[in-house]
Protein backbone atom coordinates (compact mmCIF):
# COMPACT_ATOMS: atom_id res chain seq x y z
CA UNK A 1 0.00 0.00 0.00
CA UNK A 2 1.03 3.58 -0.44
CA UNK A 3 0.74 6.63 1.80
CA UNK A 4 0.95 10.17 0.47
CA UNK A 5 1.77 12.80 3.08
CA UNK A 6 1.10 16.43 2.17
CA UNK A 7 2.96 18.92 4.38
CA UNK A 8 2.44 22.67 4.29
CA UNK A 9 2.85 25.70 6.48
CA UNK A 10 0.14 26.61 8.96
CA UNK A 11 -1.88 29.77 8.27
CA UNK A 12 -0.02 32.86 9.40
CA UNK A 13 3.47 31.37 9.01
CA UNK A 14 5.56 33.35 6.53
CA UNK A 15 6.30 31.50 3.30
CA UNK A 16 9.23 33.24 1.56
CA UNK A 17 9.58 30.42 -0.98
CA UNK A 18 5.91 30.69 -1.93
CA UNK A 19 6.25 34.45 -2.27
CA UNK A 20 9.30 34.00 -4.52
CA UNK A 21 7.43 31.47 -6.68
CA UNK A 22 4.47 33.84 -7.11
CA UNK A 23 6.72 36.80 -7.93
CA UNK A 24 8.73 34.75 -10.43
CA UNK A 25 5.59 33.52 -12.17
CA UNK A 26 4.37 37.13 -12.40
CA UNK A 27 7.74 38.11 -13.90
CA UNK A 28 7.33 35.33 -16.48
CA UNK A 29 4.01 36.79 -17.59
CA UNK A 30 1.58 34.80 -15.44
CA UNK A 31 -0.09 37.87 -13.97
CA UNK A 32 -3.12 35.89 -12.76
CA UNK A 33 -1.03 34.31 -9.96
CA UNK A 34 -1.82 36.26 -6.80
CA UNK A 35 -0.01 34.02 -4.33
CA UNK A 36 1.62 30.61 -4.02
CA UNK A 37 2.13 28.22 -1.14
CA UNK A 38 5.14 25.95 -1.16
CA UNK A 39 4.98 22.58 0.56
CA UNK A 40 6.13 19.03 0.12
CA UNK A 41 4.67 15.65 -0.76
CA UNK A 42 6.21 12.51 0.72
CA UNK A 43 5.29 9.19 -0.88
CA UNK A 44 5.76 6.12 1.31
CA UNK A 45 5.53 2.53 0.08
CA UNK A 46 4.33 0.40 2.99
CA UNK A 47 4.13 -3.34 3.61
CA UNK A 48 1.07 -5.01 5.11
CA UNK A 49 -2.65 -4.92 4.40
CA UNK A 50 -4.14 -3.24 7.48
CA UNK A 51 -4.89 0.29 6.23
CA UNK A 52 -6.10 1.52 9.64
CA UNK A 53 -2.90 0.40 11.38
CA UNK A 54 -0.78 1.77 8.55
CA UNK A 55 -2.44 5.17 8.77
CA UNK A 56 -1.80 5.25 12.52
CA UNK A 57 1.88 4.45 11.91
CA UNK A 58 2.16 7.16 9.24
CA UNK A 59 0.56 9.65 11.65
CA UNK A 60 3.25 8.74 14.16
CA UNK A 61 5.92 9.24 11.47
CA UNK A 62 4.52 12.70 10.73
CA UNK A 63 4.45 13.70 14.38
CA UNK A 64 8.02 12.47 14.98
CA UNK A 65 9.85 13.37 11.77
CA UNK A 66 8.01 14.25 8.58
CA UNK A 67 6.32 17.48 9.71
CA UNK A 68 7.36 20.23 12.09
CA UNK A 69 3.99 20.41 13.82
CA UNK A 70 4.81 23.77 15.40
CA UNK A 71 4.64 25.50 12.01
CA UNK A 72 3.34 22.86 9.59
CA UNK A 73 0.09 20.98 9.01
CA UNK A 74 -0.03 17.61 7.32
CA UNK A 75 -2.61 15.49 5.56
CA UNK A 76 -2.35 11.76 4.90
CA UNK A 77 -3.87 9.98 1.91
CA UNK A 78 -3.80 6.19 2.01
CA UNK A 79 -3.97 4.12 -1.19
CA UNK A 80 -4.35 0.38 -1.46
CA UNK A 81 -2.18 -0.76 -4.34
Amino acid sequence: MKALVYVGLKPGVLDPQGRTIARSLNDLGFAEVESALQGKVIELELSGNDIVAAEARVTSMCEKLLANTVIENYRIEMRAE
